[in-house]
């Protein structure tokens, strides 16, 4: 297979599920994993995708959201390395409230080791971990909405449950994070939603691995110095910590 004809397929991968991870593209191509890289580098030189740790992403529009199950099979071991450093925030008997991702996906399924918990949710896949834990002395409140494609319940009904809440801890997952432009969301209605769980929060963290970084996506949640603690991991750029660590209440990178 020549090499224009591999990267079309990588790409093809990319838009149609959002993302690819090279352990899976050099199984596809039967080629070997330092030549899929090399194709990945080619397409993000040209703008097609975003390379990140591990495979390649969409890149381009701020406004494409991709599906959950393509987001879950990226960064897994930032992602549990981060939920293990998020969950240490949260002492027993709190209330908390985590936003829908794959990265507070796997902060629930650490959450559920801490007794006498309260968390609300707007996302059915964190609700399914937390239900599937089987304590007694969890109570989960789960919002209600309409489903974006990252599993996210969102729009007036969610927004409607999360007024008059008040929570000791949001963990907050993120599309993106940029000096400018802070948190983001490619869904409009998803920002919404969040801004509502930030304000009804008395303690912000957000949980991002460092793919995130320099992402922007189309609507703001949050400014970088609106939230109280960014917990991402080791991997993220000497540059992006120092703009984190001035920006951000607290830093921690998990390892």
């Amino acid at each position: 297979m020549l090499a224009r004809q591999r990267q079309e397929l990588i790409l093809d991968e990319v838009r149609s599920t959002g993302g690819a991870r090279v352990s899976d593209l050099v199984e596809r191509l039967g080629v070997s994993d330092m030549t899929v890289r090399r194709d990945i580098e080619v397409l993000a030189a040209r703008g097609l995708v975003t390379r990140v740790h591990g495979g390649a992403t969409a890149a381009g529009s701020s406004v494409e959201e991709p599906g959950f199950a393509a987001k879950s099979g990226l960064h897994t071991d930032a992602k549990r390395a981060i939920a293990r450093a998020a969950v240490t925030l949260v002492e027993p008997g709190a209330s908390v409230a985590l936003s829908a991702g794959t990265t507070t996906h796997a902060v629930a399924a650490e959450l559920v080791a801490i007794p006498r918990l309260t968390v609300v949710t707007n996302s059915l896949r964190v609700a399914e971990v937390l239900h599937e834990s089987g304590r007694s002395d969890l109570c989960v409140v789960l919002t209600g909405g309409e489903r974006t494609p990252s599993d996210a319940l969102v729009g007036p009904v969610a927004v409607n449950a999360l007024r008059g809440l008040h929570v000791d801890w949001l963990l907050m997952g993120v599309h993106g994070m940029d000096v400018g432009a802070g948190f983001t969301t490619p869904n409009l209605a998803e920002a919404e939603t969040n801004r509502a769980l930030v304000a009804s929060a008395r303690r912000v963290a957000v949980v991002a691995d460092n793919s995130k970084w320099g992402v922007v996506g189309l609507s703001t949640i949050a400014a970088l110095d609106e939230v109280d603690v960014l917990v991402s991991d080791d991997g993220l750029e000497p540059a992006a910590r120092r703009a984190l660590d001035e920006s951000c209440g607290r830093l921690v990178l998990a390892s």
